[in-house]
């Protein structure tokens, strides 16, 4: 049930916040958790070499994808999986319009892994952006990431 989704997200959560496991452990049950919660909201569910993606970019390591071959779908594979350590992730987009779709279309399956979203654009007044920057996941355009910076 969705329910379990949840309670399995916030078991994880404690365990990766007190340093009970490794990250790397747990990537078959995370990746499986979020390739289920993708296809009942969306009715999208992730291909093999999709989250083979999912591995090499929560390894730090670069995943080139043509238009259309699923990066969003993708990254919510590690951003739900780093997400679990509490220090927030943020996934950068080219523009406010991609941030504000891709945090509303992939937010439907971290809310039902119990992972808050938010979006960063750069018209949100502070408060707000700091609202959104205490999501567990975070969308953002590298322009207002630089707002942060400076």
């Amino acid at each position: 049930t969705e329910s379990d989704f949840k309670e399995k997200t916030a078991t994880f959560k404690k365990k990766a916040q007190n340093g009970s496991f490794n990250l790397e452990e747990i990537i078959p049950e995370c990746f499986a958790l979020v390739r289920e919660a993708a296809k009942r909201t969306l009715n999208e569910r992730h291909y093999d070499v999709q989250l083979a993606g999912g591995i090499i970019l929560h390894k730090g390591k670069i995943a080139e994808m043509k238009t259309g071959e699923g990066k969003t779908l993708v990254s919510t594979l590690p951003a739900y999986l780093n997400s679990l350590t509490g220090n927030g992730v943020h996934v950068v987009t080219v523009n406010d319009y991609l941030a504000k779709r891709d945090s509303a279309w992939m937010g439907k399956i971290f809310s039902y892994l119990g992972i808050s979203t938010g979006c960063i654009t750069n018209d949100l007044e502070d408060i707000k952006r700091k609202e959104n920057y205490a999501c567990d996941v975070s969308y953002a355009t590298s322009d207002s990431l630089e707002l942060v910076c400076k």
